[in-house]
């Protein structure tokens, strides 16, 4: 996630030369002054800077152009001032690449009543200007964010923060690579997926790499290198004795730590932001990477087991979705049900691949046998996560379109002890309850891998889903099933039967 800080929104106000160049000067003025009073917001986590103010056809062209050829340039928001005929900018909407958000604002707050004049009116034209902006790109069928509301309110920056954060995760999959060490697990369905439609409509790219050349990197690693990550893990985890200097299984440490170092060498050196695998894929590696998964998503790659890459590349987005907001997101499943109807719960976990961005207190490292994969054991970090607001996101190939599912859920603290269960663990109460929940998610065809999220709104995801193109499915405290199954009729209608 580096080079965040470079990115920036670019802010382009509109008007026409019908009213002199008095009042373009005051428009000119007043926009200058609000795009640096948006970047100044700490509510909003991408730099806002003022870049035009377009009158024509030619310059809007020209602007739009520049964003779509910018490096740094994220996205673009729009503000008509005053009024600013439509078929102007239609050339440029045409080519416009980056993700849009309209602010419907304007620069007064109040009506001033006792001194308001026609040069006043002509000037503070939003009310109308934006709706002749609004209709030309709604007859374009132009996906983008509308947001209304005087620009000094706290409502508005929190909802460009959001679209302003579904702008990082989408340009952080453009041109990113994901790296697969050997297939998907056997005979599962929806880890499977058209990599080739993704990278047409992500910008993404998904490739897979042979095991032995992830094991030629693991083996170059010197002890020096071990010996320094050793020592991190001595510092930053409680270790079970048998892990220490002089445990019974320091060699199981020693291997663990080469795996993650061998893992790190071969993304960094193809340039990867995240990478999947499998346990029946994994031949010439000791043991299953367990805290060398962990370790890799908490710097911030996105990962998913059994070659599941739509979730890697969700749980990577994600991740730069949340930068800098406390919490965490990281790569999760549903393992198992408390169906108490007095307080009924999901078990989420998985076999050892949950991010200690999560952990609630001090992990601890232990190793212990898995069960499934015919290796040796393998080293772990074990922790509970924290009770808050919560979601589960889950992208899908449906055959003919991508899905993104996102549910709602409530973290609980843990109620109980599990004593005999050695992995990192959360507990949560999907919303609106247990059966709806999980009924709108099976009935969506909800993947039983997801993204966990603990700083990322559904309504992230929303806009997300909105510059990415792709069908979005929300189960939160409203849906009621009756209406759910409508949507999902509705939306294959839009999308057409394959």
């Amino acid at each position: 996630m580096k080079n965040i800080e470079s990115k920036e929104i670019w802010f382009i106000t509109g008007s026409q030369h019908l009213y002199g160049d008095e009042t373009l000067q005051q428009v000119k003025t007043h926009a200058i002054h609000l795009a640096e009073e948006l970047g100044n917001k700490s509510e909003i986590s991408v730099k806002v800077i003022f870049k035009a103010l377009v009158t024509g056809m030619d310059e809007i062209r020209q602007v739009f152009q520049q964003a779509n050829h910018s490096a740094v340039c994220i996205g673009v928001i729009t503000w008509m001032h005053t009024f600013s005929p439509a078929k102007m900018w239609i050339n440029g909407l045409k080519i416009l690449q980056k993700p849009l958000l309209h602010l419907h604002t304007q620069y007064n707050r109040d009506i001033p009543w006792s001194s308001i004049d026609m040069d006043f009116m002509n000037l503070h034209q939003s009310a109308h200007g934006d709706r002749e902006f609004g209709h030309i790109v709604s007859r374009m069928r132009i996906n983008r964010k509308v947001v209304v509301g005087h620009w000094k309110a706290d409502t508005v920056a929190s909802e460009i923060d959001d679209w302003a954060r579904a702008c990082l995760g989408w340009n952080d999959w453009q041109g990113a690579k994901f790296a697969r060490f050997g297939d998907n697990m056997r005979q599962v369905a929806v880890t499977e997926g058209d990599k080739v439609e993704a990278e047409i409509q992500f910008g993404f790219s998904v490739n897979t790499f042979a095991v032995g050349d992830l094991v030629e990197s693991i083996e170059s690693i010197s002890s020096n290198e071990i010996d320094e990550l050793l020592q991190i893990y001595e510092e930053s985890y409680n270790l079970v004795d048998v892990l220490g200097k002089d445990g019974s299984k320091r060699s199981s440490l020693l291997d663990a730590a080469r795996i993650e170092l061998g893992l790190l060498q071969f993304l960094e050196s193809g340039g990867f932001k995240g990478f999947t695998d499998t346990f029946e894929d994994l031949h010439g590696i000791k043991q299953l990477p367990g805290i060398a998964v962990q370790r890799l998503m908490e710097m911030g790659y996105g990962f998913a087991g059994e070659g599941d890459w739509k979730t890697a590349a969700l749980v990577r987005a994600m991740k730069v979705m949340g930068t800098g907001k406390p919490g965490g997101n990281a790569f999760m499943e549903d393992y198992t049900y408390h169906f108490d109807p007095e307080d009924s719960l999901v078990l989420g976990s998985h076999m050892l691949e949950v991010d200690p961005c999560l952990a609630s207190h001090k992990p601890f490292c232990e190793i212990h046998p898995l069960g499934i994969g015919g290796k040796e054991d393998p080293v772990r970090l074990v922790f509970n996560v924290g009770a808050g607001p919560g979601l589960n996101a889950s992208l899908v190939d449906m055959g003919n379109r991508f899905r993104l599912i996102v549910n709602e859920v409530e973290a609980v603290e843990p109620r109980y002890e599990l004593p005999k269960l050695p992995v990192a663990r959360v507990l949560w109460k999907p919303f609106p309850d247990m059966e709806t929940g999980c009924k709108a998610w099976i009935l969506a065809g909800g993947a039983h891998h997801t993204c966990f999220s603990q700083n990322i709104s559904s309504g992230i995801l929303s806009d997300f889903a909105d510059i990415a193109g792709i069908e979005l499915l929300t189960i939160d405290r409203e849906t009621k099933i009756k209406e759910f199954k409508k949507e999902l009729t509705w939306n294959e209608m839009y999308f057409g039967r394959r």
